[in-house]
């Protein structure tokens, strides 16, 4: 059984057992979250979307936050300033590790996955 999941505005096909690195999502090592956002379960029968599956979701243990690989920019002007910037950044992820997939009956008990802006906007509303 497959799932299509959308997190970070970005799409992953996941299984059961797969290791993924998504956006930083506000949850700490070793919790488990779910993923409500479903566009597709596959299986004996596949269940488009329209645009979710209502009632799917995707179960994933959070391994550890990490960063990327730095990325290194490099701007030069060459005319009459001749000034260059060199720039670094590291994206946060989360790795998670993929428990379960639910067709329909997502349990409302594990915690939703959300990212970090989602998170901070919600703290600062409730304040």
């Amino acid at each position: 059984m497959f799932a299509v999941l959308k997190t970070g505005g970005k799409q992953y096909k996941v299984q059961a057992g797969d290791v993924l690195r998504v956006e930083l999502l506000d949850a700490a090592a070793g919790e488990t979250v779910q993923f409500n956002d479903i566009l597709m379960v596959g299986g004996e029968t596949l269940t488009v979307g329209a645009p979710l599956v209502a009632g799917a979701a995707v179960q994933a243990e959070v391994i550890d936050n990490i960063k990327a690989d730095k990325v290194i920019t490099y701007h030069k002007r060459r005319r009459k300033h001749s000034s260059q910037r060199t720039r670094g950044h590291r994206q946060k992820l989360t790795l998670l590790r993929v428990t379960n997939i639910v067709a329909s009956g997502a349990d409302a008990s594990v915690k939703e996955a959300v990212g970090t802006a989602v998170a901070r906007r919600a703290a600062h509303a409730a304040q």
